[in-house]
């Protein structure tokens, strides 16, 4: 098997630690507009904005930040070909039991770490539908769009990515941040790989893509209505043309609501653009980041890697 045949379709869920779990499902509920189709058990909560099982899995924790990041890939084959691949380079993989993707509402599904960050990602080919189309609440969120995460070592995440999970770079801002497509979905990033302000590695923010530009400016008004702290934004991305606002959650994780983004097509897409590490580059309006944006987000490792 090839590195070409490792294939993704989505980014398929992200699984967040939060120190009050009623709290944060009544916030991403509430506020941010996913659907809960049933209460919370065992410490997990499941919520979605797509007609799948869960886009979002809340686990409650002393330590608030990111669980894991589970990958949906297209098929079956391109599933063994990334194990194959991760045997062959010594990267441990670990099969999720049957119970845990009984409560997932996946199929067969593997975990591993990203060597540099040691975020725990998990791979399946299937996830169960929800009970019940996702219908939009005060936001018409379009999908679970991406996240970003602050590498310790970006580069050596990097090309990771590139050279064991054919992920694709879309844009780089010069010793910042690169931005990765899971090839072939066409979406201009589903996942940011940062430069971390520190030694460690750390969750920077997630992502939902809106279907209307006026889910951003009623976002801006109702974060401020609630005061929920507003960190970035209203602005206007130039690596990907998206209008931003990034706001807190009751942890203090970054969440960003985005309109609009490049797609690429699976043949013949442009290359990756280097962009100067200036305030323009981020935003075309001018603005800057609160401190607050990415602060919280410690990135919980496989008990084995301690």
């Amino acid at each position: 098997m090839t590195i070409e045949q490792i294939r993704f379709k989505r980014l398929g869920y992200v699984a967040l630690n939060v120190a009050d779990l009623e709290k944060s499902r009544e916030f991403y509920e509430s506020k941010v507009g996913l659907t809960v189709d049933a209460p919370a058990t065992d410490g997990i909560q499941f919520l979605r904005c797509s007609g799948r099982h869960h886009d979002i899995a809340l686990y409650q924790s002393s330590v608030p930040g990111m669980k894991r990041v589970g990958w949906q890939m297209e098929s079956p084959a391109a599933l063994q070909a990334l194990r194959s691949h991760f045997e062959e380079i010594g990267v441990a993989m670990e099969q999720v039991s049957a119970a845990e993707t009984q409560l997932l509402g996946i199929g067969e599904a593997y975990r591993a770490s990203e060597p540099a960050t040691g975020t725990q990602f998990e791979f399946y080919v299937d996830m169960a539908a929800a009970p019940a189309p996702y219908v939009p609440t005060h936001t018409k969120i379009a999908r679970l769009g991406h996240l970003v995460i602050a590498s310790a070592d970006r580069n050596a995440t990097e090309a990771f990515l590139l050279d064991h999970m054919n992920f694709r770079a879309s844009d780089r801002i010069d010793g910042m941040v690169t931005f990765m497509r899971c090839f072939p979905n066409p979406y201009h990033h589903s996942l940011g790989i940062a430069q971390s302000r520190s030694a460690e590695s750390s969750l920077n923010h997630i992502n939902f893509m809106v279907t209307e530009m006026a889910d951003i400016g009623k976002g801006n008004n109702r974060m401020k209505h609630a005061d929920i702290p507003i960190v970035f934004g209203i602005g206007k991305h130039p690596p990907s043309e998206s209008v931003f606002l990034y706001f807190l959650d009751p942890d203090g994780i970054t969440v960003e609501y985005s309109f609009g983004m490049e797609e690429f097509p699976e043949e013949g897409a442009r290359e990756a653009r280097d962009m100067p590490a200036t305030i323009e580059s981020i935003d075309y309006w001018g603005g800057l980041p609160d401190p607050r944006a990415g602060a919280v987000g410690t990135i919980e490792r496989r008990e084995s890697e301690g």
